[in-house]
């Protein structure tokens, strides 16, 4: 099938139906090669250029395989973060020689990808952070500092790295990106164990690591504009084209219905009350999600609708996981979500992190007080101050 604007829709969405169908069961053993069969079928990276690696498809055509896995209740796949938001940093900022190196192995997830950004000293204030690289006569970069929260480190073989490479500048200015091999000497990734008893995040420390200039991801110094193409992309990957964030409502509207006969009247009126609160807003992130595709398919660019949308879809996730274990009560333990093997317990646990991964809600809350609603800008007393000058206050 050709890849194009004319494709049939619903023929494109019978053909990846079919597909997932016949062969949902091969993503429980091997989640790499899972990635591959579904890249050599034409359905990862529907959207990226084709000289990317990509197939060169429709926004919508790429929903609708998302859409599909999401009904069938397959897992997201393994290289998510690095189909979502490092591969497009690289096919934006890349040279010619990182795009043929590392874009079609990191469809086919022959190599993983993470990203690694947020900082102890540096989270929802990004731009604070603090691993420094500092460039040797040789023209190779030396980087020293730590990482944390990153997702996926522990398995990753590269990452799309931010640093501080001019103290002397306002924060925002002196960045510079880069990708680095997460097996390199000097580099050092400890898990951190969850409340869920799993450790999807990772702390990372830079210890005199080499990089090459080469390896560098547009200009030096102009780093936070690269950034701002991965964390666009982070939060269009969160939740977008219409799937939803943690369980489906319609999940949780059938197993909280078949456990209200238990509750005494008025705790079924309090839960049909959080139910329909949850239901509208997770309905409302859809919808957002929806109208992103809207833009994209159009050729704009998305605005500040994909903060909304990855705000709605994160708090009613939220809301409903909390409503079906208050309803299960102990059972909560071991009942199954019927979206994956996730008990609810589980799901609940894992959630708070989404409020704050691809930016908090307290970041996303400014701007759309800011960029929608015309707010006034939160001063900042670090404008126009070097970030040395910064630390010295501290």
């Amino acid at each position: 099938m050709d890849f194009d604007d004319t494709v049939d829709e619903a023929a494109w969405r019978a053909e990846v139906r079919s597909f997932l169908e016949r062969h949902a069961d091969e993503q429980r053993e091997d989640p790499r090669a899972w990635q591959a069969t579904l890249y050599d079928a034409g359905f990862v990276g529907v959207t990226w250029p084709v000289e990317a690696g990509g197939r060169g498809g429709t926004p919508m055509q790429q929903a609708i395989v998302d859409q599909e896995m999401d009904r069938l209740g397959l897992p997201r796949l393994i290289n998510l973060i690095g189909i979502g938001m490092c591969g497009p940093t690289v096919i934006m900022h890349g040279s010619d020689r990182q795009k043929e190196r590392y874009l079609r192995r990191l469809l086919r997830a022959d190599d993983l990808w993470c990203q690694l950004f947020s900082e102890p000293s540096a989270g929802s204030d990004l731009a604070a952070l603090r691993t420094r690289a500092v460039r040797g006569a040789d023209g190779d970069w030396r980087i020293d500092g730590q990482k944390v929260w990153t997702t996926l480190a522990h398995l990753a073989d590269y990452g799309i790295l931010l640093t501080r490479t001019d103290p002397d500048v306002p924060k925002h200015r002196g960045l510079t990106m880069f990708v680095v091999d997460l097996k390199a000497p000097g580099v050092t990734v400890r898990p951190l164990r969850q409340m869920n008893g799993e450790a999807h995040f990772n702390e990372v420390f830079f210890d005199d690591v080499v990089v090459p200039d080469a390896e560098r991801l547009g200009e030096a110094g102009d780093g936070w504009r690269v950034a701002l193409t991965t964390l666009m992309s982070e939060r269009l990957s969160l939740g977008g084209g219409g799937t939803s964030i943690g369980p489906k409502p319609e999940t949780v509207a059938r197993h909280v219905a078949e456990h209200l006969g238990a509750l005494s009247a008025d705790r079924q009126v309090l839960a049909r009350q959080q139910l329909g609160r949850g239901y509208v807003a997770a309905l409302g992130a859809r919808y957002t999600g929806y109208r992103q595709l809207s833009k994209l398919s159009r050729g704009e660019l998305p605005g500040p609708e994909a903060s909304a949308g990855k705000l709605s879809g994160t708090r009613s996730a939220r809301d409903l996981a909390d409503l079906a274990v208050r309803v299960l009560g102990a059972d909560a333990r071991v009942a199954a979500t019927r979206d994956g093997d996730d008990t609810w317990q589980t799901v609940q646990a894992v959630l708070p992190g989404m409020a704050i991964a691809g930016g908090s809600d307290q970041v996303l809350r400014n701007i759309i007080g800011e960029r929608v609603l015309g707010l006034p800008a939160e001063p900042r007393a670090d404008k126009g101050v070097t970030f040395r000058e910064s630390l010295n206050e501290l």
